[in-house]
This record gives C-alpha cells, sequence and structure tokens, in this order.
C-alpha cells in the first residue's frame, strides 16, 4: 500500500513538474526572439518629474556612492528628486546621505521593520503633499549604482503610455566569487529568457525589487500596500489584479551588489523563499480564479510564478526518484517512474544551453565566467534545501538585512 501511495506520489509530481518545466523553457525561448524582433527607440523631451526613493538600513558604507552617481544622470536635473529613508539607522547613512545633497527622511519604527514598510511610509510623506508634482516614483536600494541614462529610458517608456516598468538588473560584482557569479548569471539569463520573454509575448513582467518605476496615479489609486518579506513580488500581483501589467525597460540599467559568501546568499534566498511561500498563500487561489474566469494568461502566469518554492522542491523529490526505485521498488519499477526523469534531464540540458546564449546576445558571456558554470549547477541545487526552509518558515515575517559593502562609482562599470 504504502509502493502504491509512493508511486502516485511521484507520478503527480513529475506530471505536474513536467508541464511546469515545459511552459517555463517554451516561455523562455521568446526571450531570445525578442531580440530578433528588436522595435526601434524612440526618444522624446523629458517630459516626466521623478521622485527618486532609496531605503537604507545602515548603509554608510555604500549610501554616498549611489547618491553621487544620481548627481550625474543625463536627465534635467529639476526634473528628478531624490530621497533617502534612512530606516532605523544607528550609522551615519543619513549624515552621509544629507552631505551628499540628497533629501533625507528619517524613520524610526522598531515594529515595522522593512522595506516594504519603509516605501509605504516614504510614500505617504512625499507624494501626498499638495505641492508634490511628481509624475512616477523610481526606486533603488543603497548598494546600487544607476546607468546615466536610467531616467531617459524610464520618460522614453512613460511617454509611451506605459504606467509600470522594471529596469535592467545588471551585477555590480559579478567576479568577486564563485556566489556572486552564478547570482550574475541568473540574473543576466533572468533578464533575457523570463522578463524580455514576457515583454514580448504581451504577459506581465516581474518588479525585481530595485529599478522599478511606478506612475504616480497608479500608485495612488491601488495604494502600496506590499509590506511582505518579498514585496516587489506582492506588489506585482496587487497590480496584476487591478488589471495593470508590469513592462520591461530593458536599456535602463541598474548594478545591484550580490553576496560575496554562500551564506549570505542563502540567508538572502531563504527571505525570498519565505516571501514567495506567504504571497501564494495569499495570492494564488485569488489569482488563478479571477485568471480562469476572465480568461487572463496574463494573471495565470503571475499566479503560477508565486509557486516557485514548491516548484523547486518538487524538483528536488524527482531528484530522488532514483533512490526509491532502487530501496523501495527493488527493480520492479513502473514505467513512468523511469520515463519521466529523462525528459527533466532533456530539458535541464535544453536550458543550460539558452543560458549561454542569452548572455551571448546581452553581451555578458565571456569564459571566464563560463569556468563558473558548473559553480553555478551547486548553486542551482542549493535552492532546494533554501526552499524547504523557506516553505517551513513562511510565517517568519522577521526581516534580515543583507549587508553591503561593496564600494565603487559608476565611472568603474560603464
Amino acid at each position: 500500500m504504502i509502493k502504491d501511495i509512493l508511486h502516485s506520489v511521484f507520478i503527480i509530481v513529475q506530471i505536474f513538474a513536467l508541464f511546469y518545466g515545459f511552459y517555463y523553457f517554451s516561455i523562455s525561448i521568446y526571450g531570445i526572439l525578442e531580440r530578433l524582433n528588436k522595435k526601434p527607440i524612440r526618444n522624446y523631451l523629458p517630459l516626466k518629474k521623478f521622485a527618486i526613493f532609496i531605503p537604507a538600513h545602515n548603509e554608510e558604507k555604500v549610501i554616498g556612492n549611489i547618491v553621487d552617481n544620481l548627481k550625474y544622470l543625463n536627465y534635467p536635473k529639476d526634473c528628478y528628486d531624490v530621497f533617502v529613508i534612512a530606516d532605523n539607522c544607528s550609522d551615519n547613512t543619513a549624515e552621509i546621505a544629507k552631505k551628499g545633497g540628497a533629501n533625507v527622511l528619517i524613520r524610526k519604527d522598531m515594529d515595522n521593520k522593512g522595506k516594504g514598510f519603509a516605501l509605504k511610509w516614504a510614500f505617504r510623506e512625499v507624494l501626498y503633499k499638495e505641492e508634490a508634482d511628481y509624475d512616477a516614483v523610481v526606486v533603488f536600494d543603497a548598494d546600487n549604482l544607476v546607468s546615466r541614462n536610467f531616467l531617459k529610458e524610464m520618460n522614453n517608456k512613460l511617454c509611451e503610455g506605459y504606467k509600470v516598468l522594471q529596469g535592467y538588473i545588471d551585477s555590480k560584482n559579478p567576479e568577486d566569487s564563485w556566489i556572486t557569479c552564478s547570482y550574475s548569471i541568473a540574473f543576466w539569463s533572468a533578464n533575457r529568457l523570463f522578463q524580455c520573454a514576457r515583454e514580448y509575448l504581451g504577459l506581465s513582467c516581474q518588479i525585481g525589487g530595485t529599478g522599478f518605476c511606478v506612475d504616480t496615479n497608479v500608485l495612488k489609486k491601488i495604494g502600496w500596500g506590499a509590506t511582505c518579506l518579498v514585496e516587489d513580488l506582492e506588489f506585482t500581483m496587487r497590480l496584476m489584479l487591478n488589471g495593470i501589467r508590469v513592462n520591461w525597460a530593458h536599456n535602463a540599467v541598474v548594478y545591484d551588489e550580490k553576496p560575496l559568501t554562500l551564506a549570505q546568499s542563502w540567508r538572502q534566498r531563504r527571505r525570498w523563499m519565505q516571501g514567495f511561500a506567504d504571497v501564494c498563500s495569499r495570492y494564488f487561489i485569488k489569482t488563478t480564479t479571477k485568471a480562469i474566469r476572465e480568461k487572463d494568461w496574463a494573471l495565470l502566469d503571475c499566479a503560477l510564478y508565486t509557486l516557485q518554492p514548491y516548484m523547486i522542491i518538487m524538483g528536488g523529490l524527482i531528484l530522488l526518484i532514483p533512490f526509491f526505485n532502487h530501496f523501495i521498488y527493488d527493480g520492479d519499477m513502473f514505467i513512468i517512474i523511469n520515463l519521466f526523469p529523462e525528459f527533466f534531464k532533456v530539458f535541464g540540458m535544453l536550458q543550460f544551453l539558452l543560458i549561454p546564449i542569452s548572455l551571448l546576445i546581452d553581451g555578458k558571456f565571456s569564459y571566464k565566467l563560463f569556468l563558473y558554470y558548473p559553480t553555478y549547477a551547486l548553486y542551482c541545487l542549493t535552492w532546494i534545501p533554501i526552499s524547504i526552509q523557506g516553505v517551513i518558515m513562511k510565517n517568519n515575517k522577521e526581516w534580515s538585512h543583507t549587508i553591503h559593502t561593496r564600494t565603487l562609482s559608476i565611472h568603474e562599470l560603464e
């Protein structure tokens, strides 16, 4: 009886994971096609005024770099203001930001910690004042550096009628360690195979936590309301439930600092998976029901994305199938148990072949980075125990801060 139950469970897991994997692989191909059907860029006059928000908790080592960086954007200085949110800081973050010329908003609230709460508070403090005349808000992290044409690209997209935009998240330190390299490969390939693909197909892209832009009227209409551990995913779901798509701004580049060590990476990714599991528990049924009722493929695609930690765990179970075959079935195995792992091997190989192609297209491929490919596979495998932890700890809403120390100027990157 136990064998029959295990057999049925593995069949269900494999069928669901097969369709999920095939769906994502099929979508990712359109990220390559998007490059082949590139639309011409239209340049507009700088018509939009931006409020730039930078949440910062004890970021004295890096905050000066981005504040200085933002002074030299290729956009009229009277068309954007910079607001640094010194969120429960106990260091010199506020002083350094103010000295650099930023507007500093000092927040003290030990009961509501985290980036989502900080943004919610800052938006209310700035955007709802009578004299506020901003057309859009932009959010960066304190460790970021920003391409000089970022606001120019966002202005172009907003003038074309887009309301919510995600910029290209690049890496500030891809060669610092095998972890930073693995992160960089993951983000670069996601930009092309996930975000570009969805933009090409008319689906919704995903807000990536930094380098995103939101029309002020949209923000006032639906409110921020995203205060969980993955506020970017939660806000994306709120947008989609209100019929607002997230679009992609490929040429608006923001450079993000990646964690240096496996321990730092583990904590950050566990927080992401905790947040994913939390958002999935609150939004999956709601969004799926609405998607089916309204025949909205974009909304269903977003709902499926929230299943990520559970699908990673399913992938881990599939890796255990040979173990169960050997120790439980004693050689007397059903054909479906043997057959499905071969499909996953093929999908895995094809996906790993798509990644170098995506890196080549965007000029990110190098032989040095390619030497890290075996460690990138290890990085991918660590997602399995991280996801298990994340699902178990999904009700733990305690924010864990990632320490940033990599000081660079934008001139060193561009």
